[in-house]
């Protein structure tokens, strides 16, 4: 069984209590800014080419399977990487990670804007995919050494709101810019702030790394350890859900709620992105403060989120009034969205600070193979033989699946401590 992660004395909790973002110094600052700003960026340049797909295959003449395929070798390419990545991270220096991560996606997102052919626009899209399976691991782990284990999940919700804004504004700023400037110059356009920004990190000193083991832990002795396993697959079962919903969302609220193709794309993006960022500082911030008591507060908080946010999305898919809709699906995505920063602070919890980045990429390899590149073709083929109705409702009892894990997973912390 893998031992708690202990912290220097230097960074442990001071007696009085602590409001969100007070007491920060100038390097934890720079460090929270920096990264939040190339997450930001990361999902900026990920999720910008699905707003380009129209110009690019009428420029390429492509199929709607060819198309298709920028996104698969994105994430096949990502997965993959993911977990080597996070190892080489935990064994060398996660600052230099970041850097050749940021720089190399960034590079790849602005040479997406000269492919001369289809394939050459593949190629560099899966070199995007390398650079950016870098930097999950290597800066969740940054963070983490650089704060006191009881603002883990507050900081980590505070990184993964880029995600939430960077991915919402990839989408809506490349229509934008493919309108005006062509497709090519939206690559050039949001390819070169990552280059100046991966630059910054050069200013960061490396976090110290904890005494407490002196080589990373083991894949398989991450899988040995029954909380974090139990946690993954809660974690997957909540992948498989969402990409379900953002991939047939916008096609299903179209057919059965009544929403113009227009309005179904702002409803859907504007939901996700401000129901997002408040439920992840809100569930981060309710997380720390219950995670001070028992040990087990993180996990927990996680699976109070998945079960508040199942019913109101149940009503959501099922309600035939508009409003409603809205409604209770901002409610839904405001409770799952505390998932985010808890989840990364019960993974760093549970193993050892030299296994940060390693634990942290086998997650994002075994979620991103396993239900990011899965979820969308199974629900496809349910909704052949049935219904995207019907299809839809697979989803909503897998989330009840993955609620299950986490308590599981609470139980698995409070029997060890």
């Amino acid at each position: 069984m893998l031992g708690w992660d202990r912290q220097s004395p230097a960074c442990s909790p001071p007696k009085e209590a602590v409001v969100f973002l007070a007491g920060f110094t100038s390097y934890q600052k720079q460090v929270l800014a920096i990264l939040t700003l190339l997450n930001f960026l990361n999902y900026v340049d990920r999720q910008i080419v699905y707003a380009l797909v129209p110009l690019i295959k009428e420029e390429f003449v492509l199929t709607n399977f060819q198309v298709a395929l920028l996104g698969t070798v994105f994430s096949v390419v990502h997965s993959l990487c993911a977990l080597p990545l996070g190892l080489l991270a935990d064994r060398v220096s996660r600052k230099k990670i970041i850097l050749y991560g940021a720089f190399f996606w960034s590079l790849a997102t602005f040479l997406s804007g000269l492919a001369a052919s289809f394939r050459s626009l593949l190629h560099v899209r899966a070199l995007v995919g390398l650079g950016e399976a870098a930097y999950g691991p290597a800066a969740t782990a940054m963070i983490t050494a650089s704060f006191r284990r009881d603002l883990r999940a507050r900081v980590q919700g505070i990184f993964f709101t880029g995600m939430f804004i960077g991915g919402s504004v990839g989408l809506g700023l490349g229509g934008v810019l493919a309108h005006w400037w062509g497709w090519r110059a939206a690559f050039f356009v949001v390819g070169v702030p990552g280059l100046l920004l991966a630059l910054a990190t050069l200013r960061l000193p490396e976090p110290a790394k904890a005494g407490d083991t002196p080589m990373p832990v083991r894949i398989r002795h991450l899988l040995r350890d029954p909380a974090y396993t139990i946690t993954v697959l809660g974690g997957w079962c909540m992948a498989f859900a969402a990409y379900s919903y953002i991939f047939w969302g916008t096609e299903f609220i179209h057919r059965y709620k009544g929403f113009a193709l227009d309005e179904a794309g702002i409803v859907l993006g504007s939901s996700l992105a401000v129901a997002g960022v408040l439920g992840i500082l809100g569930g981060a911030a309710i997380a720390d403060r219950l995670a001070r008591r028992v040990p087990w507060g993180h996990v927990s908080v996680v699976g109070m989120g998945v079960l508040l946010g199942t019913p109101l999305l149940y009503g959501a898919l099922h309600t035939s009034s508009k409003g409603g809709f809205v409604a209770l699906f901002f409610l839904a995505c405001f409770f799952m969205s505390w998932y985010h920063g808890p989840l990364t602070a019960t993974f760093h919890h549970l193993v050892p600070a030299s296994t940060h980045a390693t634990a942290v990429g086998f997650y994002y390899f075994f979620v991103n193979f396993f239900a990011v590149t899965l979820a969308p073709p199974v629900l496809g083929r349910l909704a052949d033989r049935y219904d995207l109705m019907t299809a839809l409702n697979v989803p909503l009892v897998v989330q009840l699946i993955a609620a299950a894990c986490f308590f599981a997973a609470a139980y698995l912390i409070h029997r060890r401590v």
